[in-house]
This record gives C-alpha cells, sequence and structure tokens, in this order.
C-alpha cells in the first residue's frame, strides 16, 4: 500500500459510522451482510449507509458482491493487511521482537 492509499483509508475510517460499519463487518467474517443489515444493526438510513458503503469501497477496506437485488459487503482482508503492513512497514527499528506482541494482539 502506498502513502496515498493509506491516507484514504484512514480518510474513510474517521467517521464514526463508517467506523462502525467496518468494525461490524470485520466481526461479521466471510458471511459479510446485506446493506439492509447493516443499516439495522447500526440504526442508519438506507441512503445515508449507501453513500458510507460506497466511501469504503472505494479506500479498498470492504467489498462488495451482488446477490439478487441485494448487495453483501465484506470486510477486505487483503486491504486491512495492507493497511496494517503499511503502518509497520519500518517496525521497531530493526528490532522485530519489539513489535511482536502487537502482531500476537492483532493475529486472528
Amino acid at each position: 500500500m502506498d502513502k496515498n492509499s493509506a491516507l484514504d483509508a484512514f480518510a474513510a475510517l474517521s467517521q464514526p459510522t463508517r467506523l462502525d460499519v467496518f468494525r461490524l463487518l470485520v466481526k461479521a467474517g466471510g458471511e459479510g451482510m446485506v446493506a439492509g443489515e447493516i443499516g439495522e444493526a447500526l440504526g442508519v438510513l438506507q441512503n445515508t449507509m449507501s453513500a458510507n458503503l460506497a466511501i469504503l469501497v472505494r479506500s479498498g477496506l470492504i467489498r462488495n458482491e451482488r446477490e439478487g437485488r441485494s448487495i453483501r459487503y465484506f470486510a477486505d482482508m487483503d486491504g486491512m493487511r495492507g493497511l496494517l503492513a503499511f503502518l509497520m512497514e519500518d517496525c521497531c527499528g530493526g528490532r522485530p521482537d519489539l513489535c511482536q506482541p502487537l502482531i500476537n494482539k492483532i493475529a486472528c
């Protein structure tokens, strides 16, 4: 991930509803959630949710798949890994042992 992509991801996550959506989709795992379920879970109106989902998709943090008339959303784990790798690229000044506790905490 490059600096501009990281900035796009951080901008997407800097809004409370979008951060909540991303965390909800991470929790949902491989099953993801349809847009209506996400809106209902977070108490967000459809048009507002649609705009927020579009921003998250463009940021590379979530992805979607059409299911008939619905769209299912998933956390994009490659996008999340890219962002985390960007943040930790030069971690700990060449002492990876210092980063291990953090890596253990974020590992599934």
